[in-house]
C-alpha cells in the first residue's frame, strides 16, 4: 500500500514538472505555434508582458504595443532567435537581452541613442534593424556584432555615418537621415560590404578615398543629396568614382548638372563652312563662272545686233549636265545654269538712229548658278543681271553723238571746200 501511494506521488510530481514545459502554456492574448515558442502578442495593446510565456521562446513579436520600457524583461528567454518590438513608445533598445539572439526588429520607436553597451554582448545578432527612430547617434565598439550582416538606421536623425561598423556586414542602410560627413577610415573595414544606400541625406561631396575599400560593392544609392557641383576642390573624388566603379550606382551626383570641364567644347562649324555639297557648290559656280562667255558689250555694232535679233520674250537656254556623272534618276543638272533674256518692245529693232523718243526695252543678260534641281535643301542660286544702257529720253545716245560728229566733220569739209 505504501508502495502504491509512493509511485503515485512521484508520477504526480513528475506530471507537475514535467507537463507544462512539454506541453506548453501559451497567453490567452497571443497566438502560438511550434510547441508555443513561437508566440506573436502584436497587436494587443499591451503595456506589459502577458503572464505564461515559456522561457524556451525562439520567436517574440510584442509589436504595435504600448511598451514604454522592457529593460531586463526579456534576459530569462536564452533561447531566443527573433525578437520583434517594433511600433512601441520604447526610448531605448531593452537592457540585457539575451545573447542568443540572431534578429533584432526595433523600428517605429522613440529610440535617441543607440548606446555602445546595447549591442556589446550580441555576438550572433545578424539583422539590427533600428529604422524610423529619433537616433541622433550611434555608438558601437569595435569587434563587437562580429556576425551581423544587416544594419539598417535609415529615417533617423544622424548627422555622421557611424564608425566602428563591424566589418562582415553585408548591407547598411543610412538613408532618410541629416548625413553630411564621412570620417576618415569609417568604411575602410568594410571589404564584405554589398549594399550602401546613402540617398535622402545632406551630402554635398564625398571624402577622399571614403570608398576605395568597398571591392565587393554592388549597388549604392546616392540620389537626392545637395551635391557642390560647382566645388571643383572636393566634388571630383565621387564624380571619377563613379565612373571607375563596377557597382550600380542609383542617383549618380551631378546627373543633370555635370562637373564643368576645363576643355572647351568644340566650335560648331556654320553651315556654309561644314557642308561638303556647299562646298561644291561654291566650286561649282567659280568653275561655271570661268566658263561662261563675257557678257554682250552695250557699245555692239549695228550689224551685230542686226545680225542676230532678241526674241521678244526671254528664252532659258538647256541646262549643263556633269559629264559622266551616273545617277538612279539620270544625269543631274550642273552646278550652274546660264539665262539670257532679251527682251525688246519691237521685234528685229536694232537700228542706231539718233533717239526721238524713249529709248528701247534694254538686253538682260541673266546667269544663273546654283546646285542642281534635285538638291532642293540647298542655297537658292544667285543671279547676276546685266543691263543694256538705258538711253535718257532728250539726251543722244554714244552711236548717236558719233554719228553728228561725223555730220559735223562733213559740214565743216564742205564748208571748207565752199570757201576754197
Amino acid at each position: 500500500m505504501e508502495y502504491q501511494i509512493l509511485n503515485t506521488s512521484t508520477c504526480l510530481l513528475v506530471l507537475l514538472v514535467f507537463i507544462p514545459t512539454g506541453l506548453g502554456i501559451c497567453p490567452s492574448s497571443c497566438k502560438c505555434s511550434g510547441n508555443d515558442r513561437n508566440v506573436d502578442c502584436s497587436g494587443r495593446n499591451l503595456t506589459v508582458l502577458p503572464q505564461g510565456l515559456q522561457d524556451n521562446l525562439t520567436y517574440l513579436n510584442l509589436s504595435f504595443n504600448q511598451f514604454v520600457d522592457l529593460d531586463h524583461q526579456l534576459t530569462r528567454f536564452t533561447n531566443l532567435r527573433t525578437l520583434d518590438i517594433s511600433n512601441n513608445w520604447l526610448k531605448n533598445v531593452p537592457a540585457h537581452l539575451p545573447k542568443s539572439l540572431w534578429e533584432l526588429y526595433a523600428t517605429n520607436n522613440n529610440i535617441k541613442v543607440l548606446q555602445k553597451l546595447d549591442t556589446a554582448y550580441q555576438w550572433n545578432l545578424r539583422v539590427l534593424d533600428i529604422s524610423r527612430n529619433m537616433v541622433e547617434r550611434a555608438v558601437l565598439i569595435n569587434n563587437t556584432l562580429s556576425s551581423l550582416k544587416f544594419l539598417n538606421l535609415s529615417s533617423n536623425k544622424l548627422w555622421t555615418v557611424p564608425t566602428n561598423m563591424p566589418y562582415n556586414i553585408e548591407t547598411v542602410d543610412l538613408s532618410n537621415n541629416f548625413l553630411s560627413q564621412i570620417l576618415p577610415g569609417t568604411l575602410v573595414r568594410l571589404q564584405h560590404l554589398t549594399s550602401l544606400y546613402l540617398h535622402n541625406n545632406k551630402f554635398s561631396y564625398i571624402p577622399d578615398k571614403a570608398f576605395d575599400q568597398l571591392s565587393q560593392l554592388q549597388v549604392i544609392t546616392l540620389y537626392n543629396n545637395p551635391w557642390s557641383c560647382s566645388d571643383n576642390q572636393t566634388i571630383p573624388y565621387v564624380l571619377q568614382w563613379v565612373q571607375g566603379t563596377a557597382a550600380r550606382v542609383l542617383g549618380a551626383p551631378c546627373a543633370e548638372q555635370p562637373w564643368p570641364s576645363t576643355v572647351p567644347a568644340p566650335a560648331q562649324p556654320t553651315a556654309l563652312d561644314s557642308s561638303p555639297m556647299i562646298k561644291g557648290t561654291k566650286a561649282a559656280d567659280r568653275e561655271a563662272s570661268a566658263a561662261a562667255p563675257e557678257p554682250t558689250k552695250v557699245t555692239k555694232t549695228h550689224k551685230q545686233l542686226k545680225a542676230k535679233a532678241a526674241p521678244p520674250l526671254g528664252t532659258q537656254s538647256p541646262p549643263a549636265l556633269f559629264p559622266g556623272t551616273d545617277s538612279p534618276d539620270g544625269p543631274q543638272e550642273a552646278a550652274a545654269t546660264r539665262t539670257i533674256l532679251v527682251q525688246d518692245s519691237t521685234e528685229g529693232n536694232a537700228s542706231l538712229a539718233p533717239a526721238t523718243g524713249p529709248s528701247t526695252t534694254p538686253m538682260t543678260l541673266s546667269i544663273t548658278s546654283g546646285m542642281p534641281t534635285n538638291y532642293s535643301k540647298m542655297p537658292q542660286s544667285t543671279t547676276t543681271t546685266l543691263r543694256k544702257e538705258e538711253a535718257t529720253p532728250g539726251v543722244p545716245s554714244r552711236a548717236s553723238r558719233w554719228q553728228m560728229g561725223l555730220l559735223c566733220l562733213a559740214l565743216l569739209h564742205a564748208l571748207a571746200l565752199a570757201m576754197d
